[in-house]
This record gives C-alpha cells, sequence and structure tokens, in this order.
C-alpha cells in the first residue's frame, strides 16, 4: 500500500483526496483479529463495551411503549451467555449479530412511563462479570452505575454536541456608543460609574461599576464572525436592566437594559461629584425607566434574534430567577422609580407596595425605607426572591420565563444562575423547576434548559426540571486538574493533580455516570466562563489572582501547547463545547474580575484563533464528535488515548501531557479498527504550533503506535468506509 500526505482542511473533502493521493482504491479486506485465542477460555475484558448511545439502546430517547433494542458488544466466539438485569430482573438475551471482532446480543425491552436502569451479566468457560457505566465489575459495584433511561425526556437535537459561545456583552464589541454609561451616570456598591476610554485596559478590581460599552449592536456586527467560527449557539450573560457590567442583580426583567441596545430618549443630569443619593441620577432614570428606551431596546433584542437565526445559530439568554437587584423595580432601595408614572412604588420604600411579599423583611415595623429585606449570601445588593409566600411572584417569573421564548423574541433555551439556591427548601426548589419547565417547553419544546450548578445534579436531570448543566465536575475541573495542575480559580496548585490519569478517569467516571445521555450530549463543556481564570493562564501554574499577582502576571509564562491540548479534548469529548469569548483569540486573566477583559480586536492571536476554526470546522463535520460513543482506550501517567465512534466513523484522540516525548501503543482494536483498515491524522498539535497534515497509518494486529511531543494532542479518522 502506497502512503501519501496532504494539507487538511475540509475532512470530508480531504477523504476524497487521500484516495486520489492513493490512487483510487484501497484493498479493505479484512485480517482476523482474533490473536486473543491464544487463552480461549478467558474473557476478553477488553472487548466488552456497553452505553446508551444509538448504537446499543435504540431509541436512546424513547417514549411509552417503545420498543428499545438494548445491546452489548463482546469478543467474537468469547461468551456463553450475556444476562441483563433490568430494574432487578434478570432477562436472557440473544446474539444478534457479528463482525470480524466482536459479538453483540440483545434484550428488547417495551418501556414504560417510569425511569428504568440496566446492567449486564456475561458468562463465559471461566469467567463471570458484571458490566454497567463503569465498566466491569462486581455486581455491587454495577448496580451503583447502572445505565439509565427515563422515557418522555429527550434534549432539544440541536443542542446535542452544540458548538456554543458565551459572552459577557459589555466587553464583547461596542456596536452603539451613544447608549454607552456614562461616567458619573449613577452611584453603586461605593461609588459612581465609571466609562473607561481605553478598551484595552484591564478590569479594575472591584469593578462593577465600570463599563466599556459592548452591546447588542456589536454583537449583531460581529455575528459574520460567529458564524465563520463555526459558532451553532450564542449564549449571553444577562441583558436585562440592571446597574452593573454583569447585570445579574436584574432591576427589571421586562425589559432588556437601553445601555446594552438603543436610546430614544435621553438627557438629564449626572451626578455630582461626590454625590451618592441616585434620586439625583435624573440620566440614569430617563434611560432605564422610559418606556420609549425600554420598549425600543426590546425591539432591538428582537431584530438580533431574528438575524441570528436567519445565520443558522441559536440564542441562550441567563435567566437570574433567585435574586434580584437593589435598584430593582420591585424593591427601588435607590427611588429611581419613584414618582415615575406606571410605577407602583417599591416594597422597600412601602409596607403597602404590591410587591411587598416578593421579598422577606426580617422587621415588619421598619418602613419606609426597610432595609431588613434578605439578601443572597446576605449581599444587600442581591435581594432574595420569596417565592414560598408569594404565589404572585412566582407566576410573574414563570410568566418571565415564557415571554422571552415567545415571539418576537423566540430565544432557544435560558441558563439558569445558582439555580440549586433558588426558594428556601429543597422540596419548593424541585416544586419550581417542574413548573418552570412546564411553562418554557409549552411556548416551545425545543427549547434547551441548562443550570449552573456545582455538585451531582442527578436530583433535577429525572426529565421534568432542567435538560442539563454547566459542565464543571465531568468537564472543566478534571480537565483542569490533569492539564495544568490548577484549580479552575488559580486558588491552588497541587502536584498531585498534575497528568494523574487515575484521578482524572474516577472523576470522569463517577460524574458523566450522574448523566442520562440526554443530558450529557447538552452539557456545557467551558475551559472558561466569567466565574473563573481563563484557561490560558492557568496553564502557567501561578496561584493568586489579579489583587495580589497583578493582570500583567496573567499572561506571564503560559503554555499555548497546553490551551491546544485542552482544545483538542473539548472538541472531542460529549457535551457541547462551549468556547468563552476571547479564548479563541488568546485572552488570558485571572479569576472575577480579570477574566472579563474585553475581546481584542484587532490583537488577536490569529495562530490560536485559526486553531480554533480548523478543530470547530472538524468537530461540526461528523456526528460521531457530537453523539458518538466514548471509549477510553489506554491511559497511564499524562497520558490519554479515547476513541469517539458511531456506525460510520471511528476517531482515536489520544493526549500527552508530559514534558517529554512519548511512544505511544494504543489498542485502535477496541474501538472496532479492522486489520488493514487504513487510518488518517487529522490533526497534530505540537509545542510550536499544529498542523492539519494527513499522514495515512495501518494498525498491526489492532494496535497502532504513536511517537507524540511534549504537550501535543493527534486527532485520527478510520478511512475505510470511503475506500473501495
Amino acid at each position: 500500500m502506497k502512503t501519501g500526505e496532504i494539507i487538511f482542511r475540509d475532512p470530508k473533502k480531504n477523504t476524497e483526496e487521500i484516495i486520489d493521493t492513493l490512487g483510487g482504491t484501497i484493498s479493505s479486506e479484512l485480517y482476523d483479529l482474533r490473536y486473543w485465542y491464544d487463552l480461549p477460555d478467558f474473557l476478553v475484558r477488553d472487548a466488552v463495551f456497553a452505553d446508551t448511545s444509538e448504537m446499543f439502546c435504540d431509541p436512546c430517547e424513547p417514549v411509552p411503549g417503545d420498543k428499545v433494542r438494548l445491546q452489548i458488544r463482546v469478543a467474537m466466539d468469547n461468551v456463553d451467555k450475556v444476562v441483563i438485569h433490568i430494574n432487578g430482573n434478570a432477562f436472557d438475551t440473544i446474539k444478534i449479530r457479528r463482525t470480524s471482532l466482536f459479538d453483540y446480543y440483545e434484550y428488547t425491552y417495551t418501556c414504560g412511563t417510569d425511569a428504568f436502569s440496566y446492567y449486564f451479566e456475561i458468562f463465559n468457560k471461566v469467567d463471570h462479570v458484571f458490566y454497567s457505566g463503569a465498566g466491569i465489575g462486581d455486581e455491587e459495584h454495577c448496580k451503583q452505575y447502572a445505565f439509565r433511561v427515563i422515557p418522555v425526556f429527550s434534549t432539544p437535537k440541536w443542542a446535542k454536541g452544540a458548538v456554543m459561545y458565551q459572552i459577557f456583552v459589555d466587553r464583547f464589541f461596542d456596536g452603539n456608543t451613544e447608549s454607552d454609561v456614562k461616567t458619573g451616570e449613577y452611584y453603586y456598591l461605593g461609588g459612581a460609574t465609571v466609562r473607561s476610554d481605553d478598551w484595552y485596559k484591564h478590569p479594575a478590581n472591584l469593578g462593577v461599576r465600570e463599563f466599556y460599552g459592548g452591546d447588542l449592536p456589536g454583537i449583531l456586527k460581529k455575528l459574520d464572525y460567529l458564524k465563520s467560527l463555526g459558532v451553532e449557539v450564542i449564549y449571553l450573560n444577562p441583558i436585562f436592566v440592571s446597574p452593573s457590567n454583569h447585570k445579574y442583580d436584574i432591576q427589571d426583567y421586562d425589559y432588556v437594559d437601553p445601555h446594552f441596545a438603543v436610546l430614544v430618549k435621553d438627557g438629564g443630569a449626572l451626578l455630582m461629584n461626590g454625590d451618592t443619593d441616585n434620586t439625583h441620577a435624573e440620566r440614569f432614570r430617563t434611560r432605564v425607566a422610559s418606556r420609549e428606551n425600554l420598549e425600543a431596546a426590546n425591539a432591538m433584542f428582537a431584530t438580533l434574534t431574528k438575524a441570528i437565526h436567519e445565520k443558522g445559530m441559536k440564542i441562550i439568554l441567563d435567566g437570574v430567577f433567585n435574586h434580584c437587584g437593589s435598584f430593582n423595580k420591585w424593591l427601588d432601595r435607590e427611588k429611581i422609580y419613584s414618582g415615575v408614572p406606571g410605577y407602583p412604588p417599591g416594597a422597600y420604600v412601602s409596607k403597602d407596595s404590591p410587591y411587598r411579599s416578593f421579598f422577606h423583611f426580617r422587621d415588619e415595623n421598619a418602613w419606609p425605607d426597610n432595609d431588613t429585606y434578605a439578601g443572597w449570601w446576605d449581599h444587600a445588593t442581591l435581594p432574595k426572591l420569596n417565592y414560598e409566600q408569594s404565589p404572585e411572584l412566582e407566576e410573574y417569573i414563570l410568566g418571565i420565563a415564557k415571554k422571552w421564548v415567545a415571539p418576537p423574541y423566540n430565544i432557544d433555551g435560558w441558563r439558569l444562575d445558582v439555580a440549586a439556591d433558588l426558594g428556601s427548601s429543597a422540596e419548593y426548589n424541585h416544586k419550581f423547576w417542574r413548573k418552570f419547565r412546564d411553562a418554557v417547553k409549552s411556548v416551545n419544546p425545543d427549547t434547551i434548559i441548562i443550570a449552573e450548578h456545582y455538585g451531582d445534579p442527578a436530583d433535577w436531570l429525572q426529565g421534568d426540571q432542567w435538560d442539563t448543566v454547566m459542565n464543571y465536575d465531568a468537564f472543566m475541573e478534571p480537565v483542569t486538574w490533569f492539564l495544568t495542575g490548577m484549580e479552575k480559580h488559580s486558588d491552588e496548585y497541587r502536584e498531585d493533580q498534575l497528568c494523574n490519569q487515575e484521578h482524572f478517569l474516577g472523576a470522569m467516571t463517577y460524574y458523566m455516570n450522574r448523566f442520562v445521555r440526554s443530558s450529557l450530549l447538552t452539557a456545557m463543556n467551558e475551559l472558561s466562563n466569567h466565574d473563573h481564570s481563563r484557561f490560558l493562564t492557568r496553564t502557567n501554574k501561578m496561584v493568586g489572582r489579579s489583587a495580589n499577582l497583578g493582570p500583567s502576571s496573567a499572561s506571564m509564562n503560559i503554555n499555548p501547547a497546553v490551551m491546544r491540548e485542552a482544545v483538542v479534548m473539548q472538541f472531542t469529548w460529549p457535551g457541547a463545547p462551549t468556547i468563552y469569548y476571547g479564548d479563541e483569540a488568546g485572552v488570558c486573566g485571572y479569576t472575577d474580575p480579570d477574566n472579563r477583559r474585553t475581546y481584542p480586536w484587532g490583537n488577536e492571536d490569529k495562530k490560536l484563533l485559526e486553531f480554533h476554526r480548523e478543530v470547530i470546522r472538524l468537530h461540526n463535520s461528523y456526528n460521531a464528535l457530537k453523539t458518538g460513543s466514548l471509549m477510553m482506550l489506554n491511559a497511564s501517567y499524562g497520558v490519554l488515548c479515547y476513541s469517539r465512534f458511531d456506525t460510520d466513523d471511528i476517531f482515536i484522540i489520544v493526549i500527552n501531557n508530559n514534558t517529554t516525548e512519548q511512544e505511544i501503543t494504543v489498542p485502535v482494536w477496541r474501538a472496532g479498527m479492522l486489520e488493514d483498515m487504513p487510518i488518517c491524522t487529522l490533526v497534530t498539535t505540537t509545542p510550536e504550533g499544529y498542523n492539519f497534515e494527513a499522514i495515512i497509518r495501518k494498525p498491526q494486529k489492532g494496535l497502532l503506535t504513536l511517537k507524540l511531543a511534549p504537550y501535543s494532542a493527534t486527532v485520527l479518522k478510520n478511512i475505510s468506509q470511503y475506500l473501495t
């Protein structure tokens, strides 16, 4: 067989070019790989595999009455019997098909309305083992990690493996300078607002009242950039009226902040120097309380969502429903709305406010100006919403949830801030999210509900509450520890976690098995976001924050090669790979607020940007990288080898996070790669950069030996299905 190299650009076109280079046809005769029959009586444990992907659980999102085909794969002629245990009942499976390597056993289960769990029991001449989501183990272990399927629970097809892009709006692009927050426009958290005149200035510590001018018109102007990058879903940090740049202290849930959109009415005095009384903030009141501005801001947002949809992308908004802000019109601590026509008195101002029940006041005799309301984590600027005592509040928020999903806005989903904190009891929390799901899905069943959550999310992922979560435990944290040894805030470095494959696999095995597949494939897989240090900064292994290390140190001694490894993992791991704006352009930064630097338009790291573009193109070209099975093939100190595959394609991904070159033998036969099956290198990263040269290799007896440079990664793919 000849070999050849070409430059890789379009994955599918590249394969055709390879065939041409090799003379048009390649023999794909299948050699017998049953070399394990040297010990014919023993179970070939590495051959056993099942999961809840469509290959092994069909349909993988069933409805009551569906006949679900549950399968497991074992080595050919290696097993006497396979039993499946479903909800405590045992059933014999039947052998349904055979390949040159494997036998497949199946049981057809008619599902009802309730969730069901299952695991397998395997018998051969010598061995008797059990198999579940954690692999082979004893029966109790397999019960703990049993596969789970929830009838009627499905997540939107468009969200499975979708490439998402998170935008912190104030720092992305200023498309309308006329609406920018003015210096001295109002007073908040110890100082007057500041409009930064330098787009590239590092954010100030505790600078929640510092604004750079990014807005929705800016996003509209950059949609072509996002589309060219390969983005499929845009997720925006909060955009509703709010006094801060982060807007997690919402002032008015009914309207987009005019500072983020457009002003049709303006004017009024700014605060005098040293004035802390916001009743004097006339310009601010005009901007955020005038119905003309509020309606125009909402119309501008509707224009943006329409443009996003016309480009074939989706949009998700940030829903902050656990707490609001002290500026909120329901509370009106700053008396922004006092005396403004159309606004009833706030609950801070008057005991007779129609919003009195929206908050919990500890002192019932402290009006007017009652500051004894409960705050989230006791923050006076973040009043906790009092759902249990206010059916009116619950109804209002459920109406808000539906409003933005419905025309003319038509958003495609909600990301829920601190979702597990909402309410004052676990019982109510779950009750509310059931109502929330029903409300949103009643308007558009194809919306996605993604919660911010740390820890085990299983109680909320039962098909009746959230769809999925921001994937800290089954992606961001294990990847960060393995590749950098750093905690996700850059607050700690642990040598024992760096390159520790056992810790990585243990965390992934446990937390990934807490998801049903519908949730896992839509989970936000982020390397960075607005709450944690930038991943590129974590590669410098410097412990600390901007306040004590200085912002310039965030880009010192960084290792872009480790960043490229992480990007390869992000776009080849199950879930929805989510880019935090600017990560693709080389933005550095410690944790909040330094992670909220502006996008460096004109000063991007072009090399890293193009790398993202090519890897995203690869991810978007193959369903196997979006919804396929994941199989770990091999792991050692600093080395991970895994496969993503479906019925059409097989990918092999190898990561070497060591400081030295490694020779790595990958058992590609486990992923179904047969003897004489050509395998093509699609992308390889190196300490210096990356390349997309297509190098053809052939496994020997089901094994592929590679030499990987330090801090490198490679993605390979079978090409035999295109060959005659």
